[in-house]
């Protein structure tokens, strides 16, 4: 009864029966003792409580003596009384009478009640120890049973279910106890803890509508209909019971409704339960997860299931592998390819299940190959056939396997695995002049001539290749023109012609303006006009770059067959439109004005420097200005233009003759002493020179005619030359020089070496260095045409310079690599040579160093420079282009360095084209322009499979997009990717590095938890 009542009661107690009460207790101590004691039985405690009170503080001691029991009775029931009233001393003075009386009966009754005072505190440990010490004997029927029931509590509390539980079922015999249904309950628990789910389900049905407990109990007695197989009954009885919206384990009843109907393959059933549960729980597991996640799937909300099976990747177990499985075809359902195609690339690096690892790993080529990922789709299918030689898509694997080959630009990896075939199929037989010819444009357009000569005389020679046909003769015609094989270039350019096939570079035009260049170099004019009229027949103004120089050329040949008058005409044309080849143009119209006047011809020279301030040909009109005055004997005026040649920087290779010139003028104005001077300088600085032999019989005739022939020969020796050459060396060189002639070139090359060996400065080691390097250079022996070609170059110039020059040039670039060595001979290059187009390729090569090199500053100076000149090839704007382009990315001009790499990549498909495509990516990645950059890398890897650091690169860009994004699941599946398919190590570490980085970063977030299935 709780204090509430007791104070109602005291309320209604007449006040008369209190007075006669306090009347009788003044009168007679025994009937205070009986009052008070009848208030305790009637549970009136606070009313008995302040009587025994008085009765102990007024029982003397002499009364305790004479009445020992009578006083053992006030003080148990004063004690008890503050126990039923939770008085804090109550319990100290319960102990202490505990310990001290020795009325057995009445101790055993004090631990009762103090047991009690100490449950109503929920001191539980302390209230079952005096429970364990209480004789049931001394307890009354309503007492027994509160024992029971409490005692049964605190190790209900203590988890002691075996003392517990037939504590509980005492009381659940008892119907009418108050503690009835609270002991069902219990029971019920502890039986369902013991697996005992009969007993637990009868006594938890004895409460399931129990106010304290119907909120609670359903959801035990659903989990028993489970666990005792009648699964339709619990779910039946668990979807009631959801329908009032007051479950205490409302959440858990809905996963277990849910998993229920999962299990059923119910899946529609299913889903509105898992989505709830998931929603509301604080953490969810994997196998959670997994299961909404395939309700979503089987119900095609493919977008939803996508989201769930997303988060499920990153282990190695069955859950993990299936997930992946699912989703990838949840995204090829949704036409997400790409995304399938990562889902499957995961699923297949998992063994757990062997059937799904198959399909994924052919499904992640296949969808490789239809994304346009040639190369990881080429090494998967091949993976894919052999680790599954008997699989039931072997058939479509091969097929696709052709497939790629027939469409990959990956020409370098396509052609390896080819040759690497066994036994090539018949499909693959018919691609394999295609593949010869698409690795070829490669090489040609990475430079690599020769190499790419040798893989289009493989084209040609395959049975298979006529629908290529038509542009390995093109191109076979190009190279052969690059390599000065002019009646090749020729035989080959009318090959194609006879086509009239087009793709790209390979077409009539041209074909036809590179005949008419070929034409040129014969001196077959009239053949070289007919081809260059072909390309423009009107010209305009705006005419393109081509068309102009076609015309011009066509001017040249009517020029070089003496039409004047046509060559005049048209030159003035050029003029009259202002081209950039005005000033060529001015050039030739002065030398047909010299024909008959030569002031007239002299005065447009002079033009030239006026009007086009920044002419490369200033130089040469210098020098016909002054070869004109010299043919008037006019060798005073001619003096200042040959001084221009000889004190403007560069034009190396018109000072020789310059010099020559000025020693002729200044000998016939008798300066003799001037023009040994002259003579001097040529032969100091310029000895290998053409114009040397000359300079030297020309100071030995000044010598002679002076009577001092004895001074001209320590002249000479002064400048190296021996007067009395010696006929061993003579011979030696001669012996050489025979098996040279011969053919024998072996033993030419022999000979040489050991000439150079013998006379290291000999009066022919030009001719010996020279010659050896070209039969090492037929035999591909690079190092040591390398090295002949250098030492001629060295002493330019000379009548080898030019083409040592190049040479050098070229093989330190592109065969061995040196590209400091090659920068030094094609800036050499560039002032000695004689020709523009020999030029034009030393400011290319120059160019190629400088981008090799980064120096990106003079790249971009000489890319402006190489932009001005006529003529210009595709290269060459594709490499000025990336230069100025990386010039402004060094300095961090990523917009304005756009525009650039756009251009390159526009003209190109070999390396630059890859690099400035990967660029492209880069910069707007770097301007957090993601879905363009995402687009730019996969155009990278599209269009650029032969160049696998470019492609691997574009891979690691992507993976860093879906990281900024927090595309997890893509960026590991890239990443993944990388690193089981690089081959460049350095960039499988980073691919690597970065994984690590994103699994970092995921797991600082999501609801996932744990799963502990």
């Amino acid at each position: 009864m709780n204090r509430a009542i007791l104070i109602g009661l005291i309320i209604i107690i007449p006040a008369s029966s209190l007075l006669a009460q306090q009347t009788q207790f003044i009168s007679d101590p025994l009937a205070t003792f009986k009052q008070a004691k009848e208030f305790y039985q009637k549970e009136y405690y606070s009313l008995a409580y302040p009587l025994f009170k008085e009765l102990e503080q007024q029982y003397r001691e002499a009364d305790q003596n004479n009445q020992p029991l009578v006083a053992q009775e006030i003080k148990y029931y004063s004690i008890v009384c503050g126990l039923r009233q939770n008085e804090p001393m109550a319990g100290e003075r319960a102990n202490e009478f505990i310990d001290l009386e020795t009325n057995n009966p009445r101790v055993q009754m004090m631990s009762f009640q103090l047991a009690e005072y100490d449950y109503r505190k929920r001191d539980y440990t302390a209230a079952v120890r005096l429970y364990e010490h209480v004789n049931s004997s001394n307890l009354d029927e309503k007492e027994l049973a509160d024992m029971k029931f409490h005692e049964g509590y605190c190790y209900f509390t203590q988890k002691r279910f075996e003392l517990a539980k037939p504590l509980f079922n005492a009381i659940r015999q008892l119907p009418k106890d108050p503690n009835y249904k609270d002991a069902n309950y219990y029971y019920g628990f502890i039986c369902f803890y013991d697996k005992n789910y009969s007993e637990a389900l009868t006594a938890f049905k004895v409460v399931e509508e129990a106010p304290n407990y119907e909120k609670v109990v359903p959801y035990y007695i659903a989990n028993i209909y489970l666990l005792q197989g009648q699964k339709e009954r619990a779910l039946q009885y668990a979807e009631a019971k959801l329908k009032n919206n007051n479950q205490y384990y409302d959440n858990e009843m809905r996963q277990m409704v849910g998993h229920g109907y999962y299990e059923e393959k119910d899946f529609a059933k299913a889903l509105p339960y898992l989505e709830q549960y998931t929603k509301n729980a604080p953490k969810i597991t994997r196998t959670d997860l997994y299961e909404l996640s395939y309700c979503y799937y089987q119900t095609q909300n493919w977008d939803k299931a996508i989201e769930g099976f997303k988060q499920l990747g990153g282990k190695q177990d069955s859950l993990a592998q299936n997930s992946m499985y699912l989703l990838g075809d949840a995204y090829l359902k949704t036409g997400q390819k790409a995304n399938a195609r990562n889902a499957f690339l995961i699923c297949s690096s998992n063994s757990s299940n062997p059937s799904q690892k198959e399909i994924s790993s052919f499904n992640y080529a296949k969808l490789s190959c239809e994304l346009g990922y040639q190369d990881v789709a080429l090494s998967e299918l091949q993976s894919f056939l052999q680790q599954y030689p008997n699989s039931t898509y072997n058939a479509e694997a091969k097929e696709l396997l052709v497939s790629v080959l027939a469409n990959t630009n990956n020409y370098k990896e396509a052609l390896s695995l080819t040759n690497n075939l066994e036994h090539a199929s018949e499909n693959t037989k018919k691609l394999y002049a295609r593949i010869l010819y698409g690795r070829a444009t490669e090489l040609i357009n990475d430079g690599l001539l020769i190499s790419a000569n040798d893989m289009l005389d493989k084209a040609l020679k395959e049975p298979n290749n006529a629908s290529v046909l038509p542009f390995i003769n093109f191109w076979k015609a190009e190279v052969s023109y690059r390599l000065n094989k002019i009646d090749d270039a020729i035989r080959y350019y009318f090959d194609y012609l006879k086509s009239g096939a087009i793709s790209g570079e390979a077409n009539p035009t041209n074909a036809k303006y590179n005949l008419g260049y070929c034409f040129l170099k014969k001196e077959n004019y009239r053949q070289a006009q007919n081809f260059f009229e072909q390309i423009v027949r009107r010209p305009e103004i705006n005419s393109p770059l081509m068309e102009q120089d076609a015309y011009i050329r066509e001017a040249d040949c009517f020029y070089m067959n003496r039409d004047y008058k046509t060559a005049l005409s048209m030159y003035n044309k050029v003029l009259d439109y202002s081209w950039p080849s005005s000033d060529y143009a001015t050039f030739q119209k002065a030398m047909i004005a010299g024909v008959n006047n030569a002031n007239d011809k002299i005065n447009l020279l002079n033009s030239i420097t006026r009007k086009f301030p920044n002419s490369s040909l200033i130089p040469d009109a210098n020098m016909e200005i002054a070869i004109t005055h010299l043919s008037k004997e006019e060798y005073r005026e001619a003096l200042p233009f040959l001084k221009n040649i000889i004190n403007t920087p560069g034009n190396d290779a018109l000072k020789p003759r310059a010099y020559l010139k000025s020693g002729i003028c200044y000998y016939n104005m008798n300066n003799s002493a001037e023009a040994l001077n002259q003579y001097n300088i040529l032969l100091k600085q310029y000895p290998n020179s053409p114009e040397a032999q000359d300079a030297l019989d020309n100071a030995k005739s000044i010598y002679v005619e002076q009577g001092r022939s004895s001074e001209y020969v320590n002249f000479a020796k002064t400048m190296g030359v021996d007067i009395s050459s010696s006929q061993e060396d003579q011979l030696a060189y001669q012996e050489a020089e025979v098996q040279f002639n011969n053919g024998n070139f072996a033993n030419a090359a022999n000979k040489f070496e050991q000439y150079l060996t013998k006379f290291p400065d000999g009066k022919y080691s030009l001719e010996a260095n020279y010659y050896k390097s070209e039969i090492y250079f037929n035999q591909k022996d690079w190092a040591k045409a390398v090295q002949g070609y250098e030492a001629v170059a060295d002493k330019a110039p000379n009548k080898f310079a030019e083409k040592s020059l190049l040479q050098a040039a070229h093989l330190n670039f592109f065969e061995l690599k040196d590209y400091a060595t090659a920068e030094k001979y094609f800036s050499k290059l560039k002032d000695f040579a004689s020709t523009q187009e020999n030029k034009l390729e030393a400011m290319r090569g120059l160019l190629r160093c400088q981008y090799q090199l980064q120096q990106w500053d003079q790249a971009a100076e000489n890319s402006k420079d190489l932009l001005n000149q006529k003529s210009l090839s595709t290269d060459d704007r594709i490499l000025s282009n990336m230069s100025i382009a990386k010039s402004y990315q060094s300095s961090n001009q990523c917009a304005t360095a756009l525009q650039y790499f756009r251009t390159a990549a526009s003209l190109s498909k070999a390396a630059y084209g890859a690099e400035a495509r990967y660029e492209i990516a880069n910069c707007l990645f770097q301007q957090d322009q993601l879905k363009d950059a995402e687009k730019a890398a996969f155009e990278v890897i599209n269009k650029s499979g032969s160049y696998e650091e470019w492609v691997t690169k574009a891979y690691l860009l992507l993976g860093d997009i879906y990281t900024k994004e927090k595309d997890y699941f893509n960026a590991k599946a890239t990443f993944k990717s990388i690193i089981e398919n690089a081959k460049i190590e350095d960039l499988r570490q980073q691919a690597q590095q970065k994984l690590n980085q994103v699994n970092e970063e995921e797991n600082r977030s999501g609801k996932t938890g744990a799963d502990n299935q």
